[in-house]
C-alpha cells in the first residue's frame, strides 16, 4: 500500500500538485442504492410523490453535484468535466432504486470523487423527495466500481 497522497510528512492535509502529470482521458463510475418500502417505490414509479418527479430530479441533482465536487470536498481539484451521466433504475428485489453515475474528462487528475458525489447526492435527493411517505428509507452501497486513465490505470471493483 502506498502513502496517502494528501497527507504531508508532518501529518498535515495538502492538495496534491498535479501540474507535472500528463493529461489523459479519465473516467469513473460509482454506484449506490436507496432501499424503501414497496409502496414508496410504487409511488415514485407512478409519479405520485408530493414533491414531483423523483427520478428526474435526482438525476439532475447528481449531475449538478458532480460539477460542484471541489466546492464540497476540501482537497479536490476543480475539474472541467466533459461528461456526467446518472442512471436510476428500479429494483423490485431491493426494493428501491439503484443509482449509478459516470464522470469523464481529459485531464491531469481522476474523477472518482465526482462520480461518488453524483451518486451520493442523487440518493439523498430521492430520500428528500420521498421522505414524507417513507422516513425509514436506507441509503447504502455507495462505492467506486470502475476507474480508467491516469498513471495507476484501470480499477475494477470486485463483486
Amino acid at each position: 500500500m502506498t502513502a496517502l497522497s494528501h497527507i504531508g510528512a508532518s501529518g498535515e492535509a495538502n492538495m496534491v500538485d498535479v501540474g507535472d502529470k500528463a493529461e489523459t482521458v479519465r473516467s469513473a463510475t460509482a454506484e449506490g442504492f436507496v432501499r424503501m418500502l414497496p409502496e414508496t417505490l410504487a409511488l415514485i414509479r407512478e409519479g405520485n410523490a408530493r414533491k414531483g418527479d423523483v427520478i428526474g430530479t435526482a438525476r439532475l441533482a447528481g449531475i449538478m453535484a458532480a460539477k460542484k465536487t471541489s466546492d464540497l470536498i476540501p482537497l479536490c481539484h476543480p475539474l472541467m468535466l466533459s461528461k456526467v451521466s446518472v442512471e436510476i433504475t428500479e429494483d423490485e428485489a431491493l426494493p428501491g432504486l439503484r443509482i449509478s453515475a459516470t464522470a469523464k474528462l481529459t485531464g491531469k487528475t481522476g474523477v472518482e470523487m465526482e462520480a461518488l458525489t453524483a451518486v451520493s447526492v442523487a440518493c439523498l435527493t430521492v430520500y428528500d423527495m420521498a421522505k414524507a411517505a417513507d422516513k425509514a428509507m436506507e441509503i447504502g452501497g455507495i462505492r467506486l466500481i470502475e476507474k480508467t486513465g491516469g498513471k495507476s490505470g484501470t480499477y475494477l471493483a470486485e463483486d
